[in-house]
Parts: C-alpha cells; structure tokens; sequence
C-alpha cells in the first residue's frame, strides 16, 4: 500500500472537508507515492513520538493533531516542532494529521467520550452548517432509471437513516445543437424536444466531485445539464461535541467521581455545584470554551470539556455544572478509538499504538 492509498482510507472515515477552517489537517510532511511499511497511531507527534516509529519500522505516523500548525518561515531545529519534522523527514516518515476532521465525526472524539462514560442517546451537539448539497439534472424518460440508481450507487440520496432517496418530475425539454455540436438525440440546427425526467438528489459535500463524475459518465447528453446548490439543512451526523445521558441519574458529587474514574484523571477543574441532579450530558474534547452557550441551550445540566479559562466558568450561572477534566485527558482515547476503526475498516493491515505519552501537563 502506497501512502496515497492509505490516505484515501483514511479520508473516506474522516473526510478533510469537515475540518473547521482554522485547522491544518491531511498530509503534513512526506511523499504520496512511498510505499507503507508500518503505521503508529498517536495523540500528538512529537520527536519521541518519531523514535517510536523508526523502532516500530513504521514510515507514517497517524496524529491526532498537527504538528505543524502555523507557518514555518524556517526548518532547523530551534524548536521541538521544527526538530521534530527535520528527523521525520530525515527518516523518510509520512506524518498525517486528522485533528478536527475527526472531532467532527459522527463516531469521533466525542462519541469516544461518550462511549467511554457508557452514555446513551448520542447525538451531536453543534452540527456543522453547510454539509449537504443538492443535484438537480435532466435525463431522457427512458434513461432516467439507470442514472439514478448510479448516483446512488456513488453514495447521493442518503437522508438519515434512509437510502436512495430522490424527487422526480417529468416534463419536456428542447435544445437545438449548433454546427460544432454532437448530439446523441436530435439533429444539428432542429430544435428537438425530449420527454425528461428532472431528478433531485442531496448528497454530503465531500462526495461532490465523485457525484459530478458519475453524472457525465452516465449520461447520454454532449452537453449535460445540471445545477449544484448547498442547502442549510442541519446534518445532524457532522459537528461538534455532542450531547447524550447517563444510564442512571447522579448527584453532581456522583458524576464527578464517576467522571475521574472513567476518564483516568486525578484532578477536574469544575464551576459551582448548581445542585440539580446530572442526566443530560454535554461532552467535547480538547478546548470546548466556544460551547458553553450550546450546552445550555440544549439542556446539558453538565459540559464535560477542557482549556476553561478563569472567566469562562462565569458562563455556568448556575444553570450547569462546568467539567473541566484537561485537553489531554479528553482526548486521551482517541488513538485508541481510531486505531479499532482503521483496523476494521482495513483488516489486513497492522496498526500500531503509541505509547508514547505526550500530555505536557504534570501535576504536583
């Protein structure tokens, strides 16, 4: 398996459309056409980090976040970042950064937050805007059947829990073909009317190109007609945080003890007790600050997240109970979760887990 293969599994879990804008996800350092001896999983990509893979065999280090964040003006050496792509690079080491791509998912890091604190009822908290899009096209009566059931084959008309799903009106449609033209159906310079089939579809965003590329190749027109609009439609498999229950409600004492046990963490940072009993659970890992008002707009009564700032538990105003459990501690199984993924999405490949801990936060 060459990287670029690798990648496009790797894209077709995470897609990099979903990415928030501000990121630097995908490709970060080495060459799309190595082949692949070995893959290690990891938080963060650090020299250390690095070390492990070239003792794993590994040539492409999978990471959470990326390394390379900012511009580099510069490479050599002077700080951890730069040291640490100066030997990944002279080991021949493809470093991938996921990061939000998979904060965004359905199945990411916060559904592995939820899982991980046995929650039902999952659904995400914050989904992301402007994730669906719609094809509308014109086809022949008679050919209409064989295109749809393409497009659906290429993944357009998914609607929730239903598949194959699309509008169709048939009407009647012209077009007169000029000299240069070469029409399948009718004659240069006559204008000729056709019984079509106008078909609609939605389809998710990062599916736009191969939707587009299975529209010419089944149509019988020269000249395809065909309009591509983004809809405001929430997709509520696509954001954000999310939003689930406990089993059995708890005291806030209750949940807090339980929150460190199933976490692993020693120490929660948390606002004031509002003494109301914790059933709705709101969680995002890594810095969820920018969530706080959406927490309480979907009636969490607490936000399990990290990064709160000295201000930000002023927000509680007690109407919720703020967790704040640490960045690494949030997302600490996610390489976990990701390398169960990749495993079962391609199951003859061996992925190897860092353990390497890379959290720099030390408590006294």
């Amino acid at each position: 398996m060459l990287v670029k293969d690798l990648i496009s599994h790797i894209q077709e879990i995470a897609p990099l459309n979903y990415a928030e804008d501000f990121d630097n996800v995908g490709l970060l350092v080495g060459d799309k056409n190595t082949k692949v001896t070995g893959v290690l999983v990891t938080l963060d990509t650090l020299e250390t980090v690095v070390d492990e893979a070239i003792t794993n065999n590994c040539n492409f280090i999978l990471s959470f976040h990326p390394i390379i964040f900012k511009g580099l003006k510069s490479i050599t050496g002077k700080n951890y970042v730069e040291r640490t792509v100066l030997k990944a690079i002279k080991n021949n080491i493809a470093i991938y950064a996921i990061h939000t791509a998979l904060d965004n998912h359905i199945d990411g890091v916060n559904a592995m937050i939820c899982n991980q604190l046995n929650l039902k009822n999952q659904r995400i908290l914050i989904p992301q805007k402007q994730t669906i899009k719609k094809l509308t096209t014109y086809a022949p009566k008679t050919e209409a059947e064989a295109l749809r059931n393409a497009l659906f084959k290429a993944g357009a008309g998914q609607i929730g829990n239903y598949t194959n799903c699309s509008f169709n009106t048939d009407g009647l449609g012209s077009f007169n073909p000029n000299p240069k033209a070469n029409p399948s159906i009718g004659t240069k310079g006559e204008t000729h009317f056709e019984a079509e089939t106008q078909i609609n579809v939605t389809f998710a965003k990062h599916l736009e190109s191969k939707i587009v590329q299975t529209l010419f190749k089944n149509h019988s027109y020269e000249e395809v007609a065909y309009e591509i609009t983004t809809l405001e439609n929430t997709n509520q498999n696509i954001g954000m945080g999310m939003i689930a229950e406990l089993e059995q409600p708890q005291s806030e004492t209750e949940f807090l003890i339980y929150l460190k046990d199933k976490m692993n963490v020693s120490h929660i940072r948390h606002s004031n007790f509002t003494n109301k009993i914790i059933k709705k659970v709101a969680v995002l890992g890594g810095s969820g600050s920018f969530a706080i008002n959406a927490a309480k707009a979907a009636g969490a009564d607490v936000f399990v997240t990290s990064d709160l700032k000295y201000h930000d538990f002023f927000q509680a105003e007690n109407s919720i109970l703020l967790a704040d459990i640490g960045h690494y501690e949030s997302e600490q199984f996610t390489k976990n979760g990701l390398v169960a993924i990749l495993t079962k999405k391609i199951p003859n490949f061996a992925f190897i887990l860092s353990n390497t801990n890379t959290n720099p936060v030390k408590y006294f």
